[in-house]
């Protein structure tokens, strides 16, 4: 099923499609191949949409806080809008102050897809990226899919394939509330839980100092389960500078982070196959969203599963780097129970 979601400034119409699977229900966008809404059951069967979103594609056109999108080819930040491959300096417009956010500002998630394929539980988008986009090497061909599944998951897959040696760095920008999008007051008594071991501490401009730090006796120790409000105000130089939470952590077991809302009973598993996660707390959220909801600061948690922000400057850390003709593929789910 879908509908006309609105129209774009090149007279082209927008359109969400809806997928389901047993109790979970999901509209996805193809302005952006965007998340739109997801549906899940609480332990009384009453359903609530669980990511923060917009009413019409034009949200999506005016909001800075990328809700629900897809970001590629690289994302979160890239120190200095710069990085070498094969010896070769690669040069990316800065957009925010003198880094790279996103590999913005032309983003994948301000562009139209094609849908490719479509079921009562699937669909599939792919955008063409042109050899020099975004400052990338190589022509591209991506796609992402969603999928609602029997095991209660949400999975979205990235396939991608390139002529050059390139980067691809794909991740989902939605933010999630357990309790639902409208109970914003809620959001940060979600209770998390991540097993990594250490994070990356960023300096002022929120770029990674290089330091792997242990977050054993620090507020970012998530091991065992807390709500996030819990050290969120904490004296702690790295909250100070995000404002909050805005960090990436290890990823080294599945699943590698475990939200949960007490009230509804709500519960999500996060499993990939990429070597970090970014948390972002919703620190400077400011927008009104569906059913004209205002989303202020904190009203939802983003768990971004990509590689280390600033990887590409950083040679001992995991790399997304993909050889021209290898196809690139990775896996994120989304798994919910109540």
């Amino acid at each position: 099923m879908s509908k006309n979601f609105g129209t774009l400034p090149t007279g082209k119409t927008a359109r969400a499609y809806t997928i389901a699977c047993g109790k979970l229900t999901a509209t996805v966008m193809d302005y952006g191949a965007t998340l739109v809404s997801l549906l899940v059951p609480d332990r009384k069967g009453n359903l609530a949409d669980v990511v923060l979103g917009y009413d019409d594609v034009g949200g999506y056109r005016q909001g800075t806080a990328c809700l629900g999108a897809t970001v590629g080819r690289n994302a979160n930040r890239t120190k200095g809008a710069a990085f070498c491959l094969n010896g070769k300096e690669y040069a990316m417009n800065a957009n925010e102050g003198r880094n790279n956010l996103h590999s913005g500002p032309d983003t994948f998630y301000t562009r139209l897809w094609d849908v490719v394929s479509l079921s009562d539980s699937a669909i599939t988008l792919e955008l063409h990226s042109p050899h020099g986009d975004q400052g990338f090497p190589g022509n591209a061909v991506i796609r992402v899919t969603y999928a609602l599944k029997e095991d209660r998951g949400l999975h979205i897959t990235y396939n991608g394939l390139c002529d050059r040696d390139t980067v691809f760095n794909m991740t989902n920008h939605s933010y999630f509330n357990l309790a639902g999008q409208a109970r914003t007051d809620a959001a940060m008594d979600q209770v998390l839980t991540l097993p990594g071991r250490f994070f990356t501490p960023d300096d002022a401009e929120n770029i990674p100092t290089g330091e792997k730090r242990s977050v054993e006796g620090t507020p970012m120790d998530f091991r065992s389960p807390k709500p996030i409000s819990r050290d969120i105000g904490e004296d702690y130089e790295p909250l100070l500078l995000q404002g909050g939470y805005d960090h990436n952590w290890e990823v080294f077991c599945d699943p590698c982070a475990i939200l949960s809302d007490p009230v509804s009973g709500r519960t999500m598993t996060v499993s990939t196959d990429c070597p970090g996660i970014q948390v972002y707390a919703g620190n400077y959220l400011d927008t009104v969203g569906k059913g004209g909801v205002h989303y202020g600061k904190r009203s939802g948690v983003a768990l971004e599963t990509q590689f280390y922000p600033d990887c590409l400057n950083h040679p001992e850390w995991p790399q997304p780097i993909v050889k021209a003709g290898q196809p690139y593929h990775s896996e994120t789910v989304y798994r919910f129970f109540w």
